[in-house]
């Protein structure tokens, strides 16, 4: 009897087992699972491959904040530059209203002193028809000029008060022709300066406005690309995820129904072997063995993370004056009259001679009062050395808009770095082009 009880409930348990392990369930949950790997692989990739423009997004969005930078700094150049353009035309008028009264002064001096030369004559001839000395006469008669002239008559002591009251006054007279005249001199030579640099000016005024005008369609371009990166990106991350999010939502349902499948099937089961060892209790008159049902181990997957922060190195600080202006270039412009004020370095706003004066600052060598420095001071700064002898740190001067009108600090190899008016800071070359045409050959060693 026992080995027919035993045999029944080994039979129950075999039919319970073959519910519980139905081929179906089996196969259907590793289809999906297979599906959602593929999935979960495929969207790896795209994520990686946004990984890869996010990082790209990011230089360019660095590169982005630069050009910005620039275009402020390139706008602030245009405004300074227009400011000063204006006040030299005013300057220009001015002096040039000045020469005018000058150059009138000078005419009516000259008209004045005609009369005077008239009325000496007069004199002279009278005094010579009444007898009067000889020595007076021969002042006129030996004279090379009318000046000349003045000054015989005015050495001879024989002249009577009269005359010489009207020879000091046209004396005077002379002197202030010549005071005059000289002012007028230096007034039209600074005039001169004054129109070249204008020129100059307005030669680099229309170029800063082309690279603006550049620099701020190429940030438009970009910006514009970008934007399409990241929303072709992002649509494509989207989808992958809705598909990975309905799988994932199929997977839970089918889970989830034939689990109910397997209670249900489990249930009906036991109730079946309950009633055949209930049957088989009655037939056999002996108590029913019951059997335990194992029960099901899950593993819960377990997620790990390998991001690694990144870590930026230092940046490298410049030790001697041919380097420490690097950290401008491709980040200033240039300005007439800039780089005097805290406010204008710390916008890298420079003109050749207050470049100079900061890169030499940076390394503890003053070269004068930071309000005054202009590239006369410069060249008198140092020691002038032979352009043979020309070394790295040394200042190199050429002849722009005017004589030793721009300077810069020689690197070697034949480059110098300056503040240029039509890039702001940075390194050119002087042994050919423009440069090696405009070097002057004076160099300073400071």
């Amino acid at each position: 009897m026992k080995k027919k009880m035993l045999l029944l409930n080994t039979t129950v348990l075999l039919g319970l087992g073959g519910v519980l392990s139905t081929p179906t369930y089996a196969s259907t949950i590793q289809d999906m699972e297979s599906q959602k790997s593929q999935i979960q692989n495929q969207r790896q990739d795209v994520q990686s491959n946004i990984k890869a423009a996010s990082d790209e997004l990011t230089r360019l969005q660095a590169e982005q904040d630069q050009m910005k930078a620039q275009l402020e700094r390139l706008t602030i150049a245009e405004e300074e530059n227009n400011k000063k353009a204006q006040k030299t035309e005013a300057d220009i008028k001015k002096t040039s209203k000045q020469v005018e009264q000058l150059e009138k002064e000078i005419k009516l001096l000259q008209e004045k002193l005609e009369k005077r030369n008239d009325i000496l004559k007069d004199r002279a001839r009278s005094l010579q028809e009444s007898g009067g000395n000889v020595e007076y006469l021969q002042v006129l008669l030996g004279s090379s000029s009318f000046g000349d002239f003045v000054d015989r008559a005015l050495a001879v002591s024989t002249i009577v008060d009269a005359d010489r009251g009207i020879l000091k006054e046209t004396k005077n007279m002379q002197d202030e022709l010549k005071t005059k005249q000289a002012d007028v001199k230096s007034k039209l030579a600074s005039l001169e300066d004054m129109k070249a640099e204008l020129d100059e000016m307005t030669v680099q005024l229309a170029a800063q406005k082309k690279q603006k005008d550049a620099l701020a369609k190429e940030l438009k371009d970009k910006e514009a690309k970008n934007e399409e990166l990241k929303a072709s990106l992002q649509a494509k991350d989207s989808s992958l995820a809705n598909e990975q999010s309905t799988l994932e939502q199929n997977i839970k349902d089918q889970k989830a129904a034939e689990e109910a499948a397997r209670k249900a099937a489990e249930q009906a089961a036991k109730e079946a072997a309950k009633k055949a060892a209930e049957q088989a209790q009655k037939a056999a008159a002996a108590p029913a063995e019951k059997a335990d049902s194992s029960s099901a181990k899950a593993e819960a997957p377990k997620a790990s993370s390998n991001d690694v922060a990144p870590t930026s190195a230092p940046a490298p600080k410049a030790s001697n004056v041919v380097t420490v202006g690097n950290r401008w270039i491709g980040n200033s412009a240039y300005v007439f009259g800039g780089g005097r004020s805290q406010s204008d370095i710390s916008h890298g706003l420079f003109d050749c001679s207050s470049f100079v004066h900061w890169a030499y600052s940076q390394v503890g060598v003053n070269l004068g009062p930071l309000g005054s420095v202009s590239t006369e001071t410069l060249k008198h700064a140092g020691t002038q050395v032979s352009s043979s002898q020309m070394q790295p740190g040394d200042l190199v001067f050429f002849d722009t808009y005017k004589k030793d009108g721009h300077v810069g600090i020689y690197v070697g190899g034949g480059k110098f770095i300056g503040a240029q008016s039509s890039t702001g800071v940075a390194i050119a070359n002087m042994s050919s082009g423009y440069w090696k045409q405009k070097f002057n050959g004076r160099v300073v060693r400071i």
